[in-house]
């Protein structure tokens, strides 16, 4: 099996559980600014974690940049490579995100999002 066709399989699997979600999942949470005192203005921060579709999110503490990613560790790559060659911080949220400035990750995850909401509309099709 192929990278490619592993991807693919995973992509179909997050767009087949995120249209089988409940309509009372908590919606996202809305990122608020990290405490100075906590991490330095200087460093720069990325938030990582799962949108409400179960994809990883990587989004830059300030809002400049963000993409989205079938992998964690494609995530955090991500954000290591945008903070280049400084290092930077990373922050786990426990809630869900969802990416809100223009995708610069993975660019199969358009395609990914656009299969899942096709899906979702079938499936609420299919129960009516």
């Amino acid at each position: 099996m192929t990278l490619q066709m592993c991807e693919e399989a995973a992509m179909a699997a997050i767009a087949l559980q995120a249209s089988r979600r409940r309509a009372d999942t908590k919606p996202a949470t809305a990122l608020r600014p990290l405490d100075p005192d906590v991490v330095s203005a200087a460093l720069a921060a990325f938030f990582i974690g799962r949108n409400s579709a179960g994809l990883w999110v990587a989004r830059e503490a300030q809002g400049r940049v963000g993409g989205l990613f079938l992998f964690k560790s494609s995530a955090v790559d991500f954000a290591n490579r945008e903070s280049a060659p400084d290092r930077c911080a990373l922050v786990f949220p426990t809630e869900t995100f969802e990416l809100d400035v223009e995708n610069r990750g993975n660019f199969l995850i358009v395609l990914a999002e656009a299969a899942r909401q096709m899906l979702t509309r079938v499936v609420t099709r299919l129960r009516t």
